[in-house]
C-alpha cells in the first residue's frame, strides 16, 4: 500500500493574518505594542517612523481588529493604542492551522525583582492585576500593587475576582510610597491617570503601560456595573498572561 499525503499549501488560500503581519512597518509596530500602550507620537519617536506612515498602519490594523484605542481617561484629546492580545492569538492560530503546526505551552516566567502595578485609587484595576500576576505565576513572581491616592478596595472587584475562584478580599490598598523597597524591576501603569502622574518619578529598569478602562467609572444599574468590571477583569488577565511569557526577554543591566 501507498501512503499519500493531501498538499497543504495549495488547498487554500494564504491565510489573511499572514498577509497582515508580514508587512515590516505592521511587524515593528505590534512588536512595541507588544510591550506598552501607546500615543502615536510615542511609537513614531520609538521606531523613528513619520507619523502618517504609523497612522496609515495603524489604521489597517484597527479594521483588522489587531489594535484598538482607549482615549485618555485623563486627557481626552489623547488616544492610546492596544495590541489586542486576543486577537493576535486567533491569527497566529490561523496561520498554525493552515500549516497543521502544532502548539506548544509557555513556560512558567520569573523576573529578579518585583513587578508593581499602579492606578489612581488602588481599588480596582491594579488589585486584580496584583492578583493575577500572583496566582498564574503560581508565586514565582514578587507582586504588588499601590495607587497615587488610594482608597478602599472596590467590593465588586472582589466579587468579579471571587467569580474565577481567586480571593483578593485579604487585599488592602497602598501608597506608592509604601512599596518602594525592594525597588520594583517593573512597573505597570494600568490607568491613563496615574500614568501621567507618575511618569516623571517612576525609577524603575522597564515602565509599561496599559490603558485599560475605569469599571469604578461606569455608572448605571449593578449588572451593568458588575460588567464593567468582569470586562476589566478578563482583559487584565490577558495582559498579564501577555507580560508572563515577556518576561523571560526581560534583561536589567545592574550598571
Amino acid at each position: 500500500m501507498m501512503l499519500t499525503h493531501r498538499p497543504i499549501t495549495p488547498s487554500a488560500p494564504m491565510p489573511e493574518a499572514l498577509r497582515l503581519l508580514s508587512d515590516e512597518t505592521r511587524w515593528r509596530l505590534i512588536g512595541e505594542l507588544r510591550w506598552s500602550d501607546r500615543q502615536v507620537g510615542e511609537l513614531c519617536e520609538r521606531l523613528d517612523l513619520p507619523q502618517n506612515l504609523v497612522s496609515y498602519h495603524l489604521g489597517i490594523m484597527r479594521q483588522a481588529g489587531l489594535v484598538r484605542t482607549h482615549r485618555s481617561d485623563a486627557d481626552g484629546r489623547v488616544l492610546y493604542y492596544a495590541l489586542d492580545l486576543a486577537a493576535l492569538q486567533q491569527h497566529l492560530q490561523s496561520i498554525g492551522g493552515a500549516l497543521a503546526l502544532p502548539t506548544q505551552a509557555t513556560p512558567p516566567s520569573s523576573v529578579a525583582g518585583p513587578v508593581l502595578f499602579i492606578c489612581t485609587r488602588n481599588s480596582a484595576r491594579s488589585q486584580i492585576a496584583e492578583a493575577w500576576l500572583r496566582h498564574l505565576s503560581g508565586g514565582r513572581v514578587v507582586t504588588r500593587s499601590a495607587g497615587t491616592a488610594p482608597a478602599s478596595v472596590q467590593p465588586l472587584a472582589v466579587q468579579v475576582m471571587a467569580e474565577a475562584g481567586i480571593d483578593i478580599g485579604y487585599q488592602r490598598a497602598k501608597h506608592i510610597a509604601d512599596v518602594v523597597e525592594p525597588a520594583p524591576t517593573v512597573v505597570v501603569t494600568v490607568c491613563d491617570l496615574a500614568r501621567e502622574e507618575c511618569s516623571a518619578t517612576l525609577d524603575a529598569p522597564l515602565c509599561l503601560h496599559w490603558s485599560i478602562p475605569d469599571p469604578v467609572a461606569v455608572a448605571g444599574d449593578e449588572a451593568q456595573r458588575l460588567a464593567a468590571f468582569r470586562t476589566a477583569r478578563d482583559e487584565l488577565r490577558m495582559r498579564v498572561e501577555g507580560l508572563l511569557s515577556l518576561l523571560p526577554f526581560i534583561s536589567i543591566n545592574g550598571n
